[in-house]
């Protein structure tokens, strides 16, 4: 179990979100889950609260009510492997409603902000022509910048 773990407010479709990153992410499974036991803001075995682990990170869904929708101030980052990675990624995030940003940042369905990155992204674009590929980009494209990176200084 994690220490510090994301903890993210949902209006009333955390269980529907939940199982739309199960379904994104290998190795994910539900950890646990509270479910109302008595009338209050929600219905009788209406989920409260879910515990996930999306790929190794754990996240703790909960339905709040409206109020506090997600913002880009917090996203997560996905470090991809490969070109194929980033693309499955990039798909699944940005399908029924997502939108692609720049620079490998998206929104999906639910509001939530990715960054979807090469593993080696800081060595791209740590040279000048690979930062100004990157920010010509929405999905990032690694044969891209690593042709970029490996111009002359």
């Amino acid at each position: 179990m994690n220490k510090i773990t994301p903890f993210l407010w949902f209006n009333d479709n955390a269980e529907t979100a939940a199982d739309f990153y199960l379904s994104a992410f290998p190795n994910s499974r539900k950890l646990r889950e509270l479910r109302c036991n008595e009338a209050g803001p929600l219905p009788v075995g209406a989920l409260l609260v879910l515990d996930l682990e999306l790929n190794g990170q754990q996240v703790t869904f909960m339905n709040g009510g409206p109020g506090h929708p997600p913002t880009d101030a917090f996203s997560f980052s996905v470090q991809c492997e490969t070109q194929a990675e980033i693309d499955n990624y990039w798909s699944q995030l940005t399908a029924d409603g997502g939108s692609e940003i720049m620079c490998g940042w998206l929104k999906d369905k639910f509001g939530l902000h990715w960054q979807i990155v090469p593993t080696d992204v800081y060595k791209y674009i740590n040279h000048p022509a690979g930062m100004r590929a990157m920010m010509t980009m929405k999905k990032m494209d690694i044969a891209t910048l690593q042709q970029a990176a490996n111009q002359p200084a």
